[in-house]
């Protein structure tokens, strides 16, 4: 009996210990052990924000953990880059870079520490705007409102469509020293309507600011002034005209320094002369489109990344002030608004809030030496006749030899396939030819003949190729000059021009 109860003990513990091997041989290899809830996980990093300045730049995060494994992100940010993205227990560091912050505005974003078994830990990245540390000009954005998209229904193509042909007020509110120092008289409600009764329905507003300031100091922009070129654009809104206000030469304060040096002071007054402009013409409906600058001297891939600036900080400021800013079509030009400079360097434009707001300007003059050359220069004489058919059998020192038809042609279609083809309506913002009317018998006559034929292929195929038209008139009716108006009574004085003009629409 003792040995019978000796087996069956030992067949009873047995059974014990193939149901224990059994049970640990069938689990699952993979499975992690649990946490050892003797060891206290912990997970840190040697900040939890980073402040740059609007530079590119970078920091070196420290991570901490005794976790197995940790992983780091940003939230979906471009503008932010880490080195590593997963790390393991011990300490690593981990590069946080940041692109240059363009924009006149602040920007923050969250870059995250996670691991398991740990709170994640959290870090915020902020980046000042391009002069918001500088203190430079006082803020004029003082009134913001809020969006008002009555009577800003329009994209930028839609109003495209609508402006058949536009006309410049050339050398009055541009002009250094006063509205009629270029001898032009003060503009009037009386010009503005025979523009609208002669065929034009977009007026291109070149004006001057930088020589209205109260003081340099703070960059503040005479309310007179203000009030001045608001009725000016008051003319062509009652006409039922579409009005392009820009910041013209101006001095050059901007044009000529397109530089890295000058980036940030240079932002720092296009940010301060927008937020004035902008507000002060808040309320007018989308027939007033803004333009950030006229002919910037930029000539290279360096030049045109700083124009890039200049660009998004005039679309920033007009759009913070809100109202009708913040739907307002916008636009920015191309370097020294030539067509083959802009074709080959403005292969990326500003940011904006507002979608499809936005067109892109040049100008033509070519050849200039057939648009606007006066004298005789080193690299090449006047030419005075242009086109196919208009070639002097007499005076042929004086035919065109390069930039024509073809030409053309060629520069109009680039346009159209870098932006018109992708939705940025084109503003040809500036184009003509002088008038030489110093010249006597048939030259004068093939030579006006030839100017009218170029002014009418000008609008003919900047019309095919989706650009709009503005023609540059000066108000000179002399030798050498570009008036189609006589603006002392307001009356035609080129009808020969300005019938080409109509002509090139049909």
């Amino acid at each position: 009996m003792k040995t019978l109860n000796h087996k069956i003990i030992n067949s009873f513990i047995v059974s014990i210990l193939l149901i224990i091997f059994l049970a640990c041989s069938s689990s699952d290899p993979s499975e992690e052990p649990d946490p050892d809830p003797e060891v206290t996980y912990t997970l840190t990093t040697n900040t939890t924000s980073i402040d740059f300045e609007n530079g590119a730049s970078d920091f070196d995060v420290t991570v901490t953990t005794n976790v197995d494994t940790w992983v780091i992100s940003s939230s979906g940010t471009s503008w932010i880059t880490l080195s590593e993205t997963t790390g393991s227990s011990g300490s690593t560091t981990v590069k946080v870079s940041v692109s240059e912050n363009t924009s006149i505005s602040d920007r923050s974003s969250t870059v995250t520490v996670n691991a398991n078994n740990v709170t994640a830990v959290k870090i915020t990245v902020n980046q000042a705007g391009i002069t918001s540390s500088n203190g430079i000009y006082p803020d004029y954005n003082t009134d913001p409102i809020a969006a008002d998209a009555t009577g800003m229904s329009s994209t930028a193509a839609e109003i495209a469509a609508k402006i058949t042909l536009g006309w410049n007020i050339g050398n009055s509110l541009e002009a250094t020293g006063s509205e009629t120092a270029w001898g032009n008289p003060l503009i009037t409600k009386q010009l503005i309507d025979a523009v609208k009764a002669n065929g034009f329905n977009a007026v291109r507003i070149p004006c001057s600011w930088n020589q209205y300031v109260t003081d340099d100091v703070n960059a503040k922009i005479k309310t007179a002034w203000l009030d001045r070129v608001k009725e000016v654009v008051q003319y062509c809104i009652d006409n039922d005209m579409y009005a392009i206000l820009n910041i013209h030469w101006d001095g050059g304060w901007l044009e000529n320094n397109i530089t890295e040096a000058n980036k940030v002071t240079i932002n720092a007054k296009q940010k301060a002369f927008w937020e004035q402009i902008a507000t002060h013409f808040r309320d007018f409906d989308e027939h007033l489109l803004f333009a950030s600058a006229n002919e910037p001297d930029a000539e290279d891939a360096t030049a045109m990344s700083v124009l890039n600036t200049f660009h998004q900080t005039f679309i920033d400021a007009v759009r913070a002030t809100g109202g009708k800013n913040a739907y307002r079509t916008l636009v920015v030009q191309g370097p020294k608004t030539d067509i083959e400079l802009t074709n080959n360097l403005m292969n990326t434009l500003p940011t904006d809030t507002a979608t499809d707001r936005m067109m892109a300007e040049v100008h033509y003059y070519t050849p200039w030496q057939f648009a606007g050359l006066t004298e005789d220069a080193s690299w090449g004489k006047m030419f005075y006749y242009w086109g196919a058919g208009y070639h002097s059998a007499t005076d042929t020192e004086r035919n065109t030899t390069w930039g024509e038809e073809t030409s053309l042609d060629a520069y109009f279609e680039s346009m159209k396939t870098k932006f018109v083809d992708q939705g940025i309506p084109v503003i040809l913002g500036e184009f003509g030819a002088i008038r030489r009317s110093n010249l006597t018998g048939d030259d004068l006559t093939l030579h006006l003949n030839s100017r009218a034929y170029y002014l009418k292929y000008v609008v003919k195929q900047a019309k095919a190729n989706g650009l709009l038209p503005f023609y540059w008139d000066e108000g000179s009716i002399g030798n050498n000059g570009f008036g189609l108006f006589d603006r002392s009574d307001n009356t035609v004085f080129d009808q020969q021009a300005l019938d080409a003009l109509i002509e090139g629409l049909n």
